[in-house]
């Protein structure tokens, strides 16, 4: 059908402008001034027209890190496909790019396959894979090949996690070569888990149980070090790299330097480590559960370096890391044994609302809210111009923002399989108005008008940031 979304004001990476859209079928088919003839003549004609009148008309959202259904230390995070995709829809996201987990003996195509049947049918946006590789060997360095040519172009690797997804330095350096031969990128879960299993097992064996040790235990000198030495990594075998959730002033020390220097280091960070610390983790009563996350939460002083690596660009985007346990019944596991707490937390749902609060507390632009929560992803990891843009051609997928509206955070009203929140209480300026997901209307009048099998797999390009 075609849609018109009149007298808004659009705002891309590159500024914003006032200009009204219409979307034909799954795309947008061109901009016009509201106060033209033409902008006139497409309103008479369309099928539905949306009145953005005070509102700003945006790319829809991507989340690159997302953990929906994820297996962590016997269970599974909260969302599957479904609900995970319909509460990204709620909060103005279009697209996630979840992560695919190779188990231990096993293959990558395996795993892809495992996670496609987890998704295809269920996602109510668009949706790509990134891949874990947990095992390094010469048939999962080759399968990296087919997993490029299905799409899936970007493979993490874990510092952290002896057992379970640790890779040595040796298992890196040889991924990393694969990546630099064939375009393809490495992202990095660096803390350093050799150490931190120490810290944690000293901590244990002095009767230290409670949830706050999970920080404490898990020091952002050790996100340092091991962020550095994936760089050094990096540059040995002239591979690209990208740091997920980066959490410390120490790890964005390293990554600014080698960025300096003109390296191909990125990093992301997540809402949580914004506007949520240390202080959350020691809740009393168990409540720190909620906020158990790796890396962990820091003292409240690495908030403003984050918001400075946002807008030097050191920092190139936000995402989730999704990753929802329930408070009962799951986080619970942990009592009495902090390192038993199922590491991940929720926020898929709120990513676009708590970055623009940077906006109002003036610590980013307008437009670079919309970099860093939707362009800057679309390049990243090979999906512009498709997605992440208005422009004739692009997906409509269109995020329409009421930047007066008000709202608070809550596990009543949210949307996400979980049964807590870590923002509750939070008091929010700007809110979602409406959401279009390829040309569909699936958010709108605080009603959710889309459907599980909508959203298409995504098969990605190489990302367009390497040089």
């Amino acid at each position: 059908m075609s849609i018109v979304i009149r007298n808004g004001t659009v705002v891309n990476a590159t500024g914003a402008y006032p200009a009204d859209v219409l979307v034909e079928g799954e795309r947008i088919a061109a901009l016009a001034a509201p106060d033209s003839g033409l902008a006139q003549q497409w309103a008479s004609g369309a099928e539905r027209v949306i009145d953005a009148a005070g509102k700003y008309v945006v790319p829809g959202g991507i989340d690159g890190h997302t953990h929906m259904e994820m297996p962590f230390g016997g269970t599974f995070s909260a969302d599957n496909f479904e609900t995970g995709t319909i509460a990204a829809a709620w909060g103005g996201t279009t697209t996630i790019v979840d992560f695919a987990v190779q188990g231990k003996g096993t293959s990558l195509l395996s795993a892809l396959d495992k996670w496609h049947s987890k998704a295809d049918g269920n996602c109510a946006i668009d949706y790509g894979f990134h891949m874990i590789i947990s095992d390094v060997n010469d048939t999962s360095l080759k399968e990296m090949e087919a997993c490029i040519d299905a799409g899936v172009n970007t493979f993490k690797m874990f510092m952290a996690y002896p057992g379970v997804f640790y890779a040595t330095d040796g298992e890196i350096l040889r991924a990393m070569q694969k990546a630099r031969d064939t375009g393809s990128m490495i992202m990095m879960h660096a803390e350093n888990g050799i150490a931190i299993d120490q810290l944690v097992a000293q901590a244990l064996a002095s009767g230290h149980t409670d949830p706050v040790q999970h920080g404490l235990t898990r020091p952002p000198e050790l996100e340092g070090e091991a962020t550095s030495r994936a760089i050094t990594l990096a540059k040995v075998t002239g591979s690209p790299l990208y740091i997920v959730h980066l959490s410390a002033a120490h790890a964005l020390d390293a990554v600014t330097q080698a960025r300096d220097t003109g390296q191909n280091v990125f990093a992301e960070t997540c809402p949580q480590y914004l506007f949520l610390s240390l202080d959350d983790l020691a809740k009393p009563d168990f409540e720190g559960a909620k906020y158990v996350a790796s890396p962990p939460l820091r003292p409240k002083e690495h908030q403003a370096e984050l918001w400075r690596g946002l807008r030097t660009n050191d920092l190139s985007l936000v995402s989730t890391d999704h990753c929802p346990f329930c408070f009962k019944d799951q986080k619970e596991l942990g009592r009495g044994d902090f390192s038993k707490i199922p590491n991940g937390m929720p926020g898929v749902e709120h990513r676009m609302d708590l970055l623009y609060q940077g906006v109002v507390k003036g610590e980013i632009t307008l437009p670079r809210w919309v970099e860093i929560s939707s362009t800057t992803p679309a390049r990243m990891f090979g999906l512009y111009p498709r997605k992440g843009v208005i422009a004739p051609g692009a997906d409509a997928d269109l995020t329409v923002y009421d930047p007066t509206a008000r709202q608070t955070i809550s596990a009543s009203t949210h949307h996400m399989k979980v049964d807590y929140s870590a923002y509750e209480g939070m008091e929010l300026t700007g809110k979602v108005s409406t959401v279009l997901s390829r040309g569909r209307v699936v958010v709108d009048d605080n009603a959710f008008h889309g459907a599980a099998g909508h959203g298409t797999f995504l098969k990605r390009d190489l990302s367009q940031y390497l040089v």
